[in-house]
């Protein structure tokens, strides 16, 4: 199992340092966002992670599968797996995880909302955060291709939440009606799209 950094770790207020991009494809990076793939797949909550969140203080942030199945209305894990047989078998696959090396946000909507929030390294605090509702990122894949992506709504506020991480900014810094919400408190946790 795949440790989670919690909010104590100092890591976690560091300023992460750039992945030089001759080693993107080593075995050290290569390792790093294996490991972070697996911590989403162990954390059934989980929409995205950052490097830091397992101890790697690199800007890094992967993007789970997850996230774009429930954009799509997918809930649970059971149906995300239909899904993802059904695709394999017409030969694409539609959900994988992203992977964000070196990501830059270019541009966010003046328009905020506030949404709630949560985060695997403040584990089981719950609040409500200021964030632009559109964000354009630049940033490498695992293969070292540059690409740009926008997104809104909740993929927007997944690229804020994690280039925070990678500045050492927490979401409970700016949060607001912060609550302490541990698994027996909530039977499910549905997000809004």
């Amino acid at each position: 199992m795949i440790s989670i950094v919690q909010k104590e770790n100092p890591v976690l207020r560091g300023i992460a340092k750039d992945v030089p991009l001759s080693d993107i494809s080593k075995p050290k990076i290569k390792e790093i966002v294996k490991k972070m793939r697996q911590a989403l797949v162990e954390q059934g909550d989980g929409v995205a992670i950052a490097a830091p969140q397992i101890g790697a203080p690199y800007r890094i942030f992967v993007v789970s599968r997850r996230l774009f199945a429930i954009k799509d209305g997918i809930e649970n894990e059971e149906e995300l797996e239909l899904e993802m047989q059904a695709g394999k078998k017409k030969g694409k696959e539609k959900y994988s995880d992203m992977v964000f090396i070196n990501p830059e946000i270019l541009k966010i909507s003046k328009k905020r909302k506030y949404m709630p929030e949560g985060c695997l390294s403040v584990r089981w605090l719950y609040g409500k955060v200021s964030r632009a509702e559109k964000a354009r990122v630049r940033a490498y894949d695992e293969t070292g291709k540059l690409f740009e992506m926008g997104g809104s709504g909740l993929l927007a506020q997944v690229f804020q939440h994690e280039t925070d991480h990678l500045n050492g900014v927490l979401f409970v810094d700016t949060a607001i009606d912060i609550e302490d919400l541990p698994p027996e408190k909530v039977k499910t946790v549905k997000v809004k799209k």
